[in-house]
């Protein structure tokens, strides 16, 4: 990264890859390397900025969010449950499936996802097909260890579950439906013994610009959320408050997490419409210098 030439809200771009949908992003400390998706490809992606250099892994499934292992490999969201993922030599990504998904109709799969601050994983379902509206989405938490891991529905009724993300010390879970008919964010009290949250309130009704989508929290415990459609990246305080807007020069960036040796940059992933020109720099990955430092993600503990 080229620190000294980059500007708080100029977005630099770290690779040209034309993703369909860029998801999940999630910086990998020990192997200092961010990993992100692309869902409709079923692709695992690793690109390290300290040699500039990019791999890639392929599964047999679209792949939606992830979540790193303390042994290493990735517990992973696809079409028909919760994966363990392991990258092979080959370019190909092994998927062990741990839990099936109780979807409720044909053509679901899993969307955004992340681990609480104990390293539970909480994963929503959606309709591939956006067009076709049906309030058919759940919002799951991934529950008990080894043979006896479970999914448990903690809200259904959804169209597109969104924008997970905890506070610093976990006791607020944010949680958005990004379908236009909906585009709300959530704060939840969060009980942290026992993984639960409550006293749901509206957190943000319309988002300053754009739909809600993937999302961050950074040291100071505000809540950085992609703009889908209008190429921003919002960071909204405690209390709900817009603090600042920054672009990236793509309409739909889709997700966003902290990274580097010092947790201060920010990376972007955003989605490629088909009629995208091809010059078109829609399905790259930026990088923001926030101003701020972000909060490392909790691995996902399953065993």
């Amino acid at each position: 990264m080229r620190r000294a030439t980059r500007s708080a809200g100029d977005a630099e771009l770290v690779l040209q890859l034309r993703n369909q949908t860029g998801e999940s992003p999630v910086w990998h400390a020990g192997e200092q390397a961010l990993y992100w998706v692309d869902i409709p490809a079923g692709v695992l992606h690793r690109w390290r900025p300290s040699d500039q250099q990019h791999a890639s892994w392929r599964a047999n499934q679209q792949l939606s969010c992830i979540a790193a292992l303390p042994s290493g490999g990735w517990v992973g969201g696809m079409e028909d449950g919760i994966y363990r993922l392991t990258p092979g030599q080959d370019q190909t990504l092994a998927a062990e499936r741990l839990v099936l998904a109780p979807h409720a109709r044909a053509g679901m799969r899993f969307n955004d996802g992340r681990c609480d601050r104990q390293g539970r994983l909480w994963a929503g379902t959606m309709l591939s097909d956006m067009s076709r509206p049906a309030a058919v989405g759940a919002l799951y938490r991934l529950t008990g260890r080894g043979a006896g891991l479970r999914l448990e529905q903690v809200f259904d009724g959804m169209l597109v579950p969104n924008g997970l993300a905890f506070s610093p010390d976990g006791r607020t879970m944010y949680l958005s439906d990004s379908h236009p008919q909906q585009q709300r964010v959530w704060a939840f009290d969060y009980d942290i013994e026992r993984g639960v949250p409550g006293n749901r309130r509206l957190f943000i009704e319309k988002l300053a610009g754009g739909r809600p989508d993937g999302a961050a929290i950074d040291a100071d415990g505000c809540y950085w959320i992609c703009g889908n459609d209008a190429g921003l990246v919002h960071r909204y305080t405690p209390e709900g408050r817009l603090d600042r807007s920054l672009r990236v020069p793509v309409a739909k960036p889709a997700m966003c997490a902290f990274g580097g040796k010092d947790l201060d940059i920010l990376f972007v992933t955003s989605i490629r419409l088909p009629d995208a020109a091809p010059q078109a720099l829609d399905g790259a990955v930026f990088a923001l210098n926030p101003g701020v430092r972000g909060v490392a993600e909790s691995a996902c503990i399953i065993s």
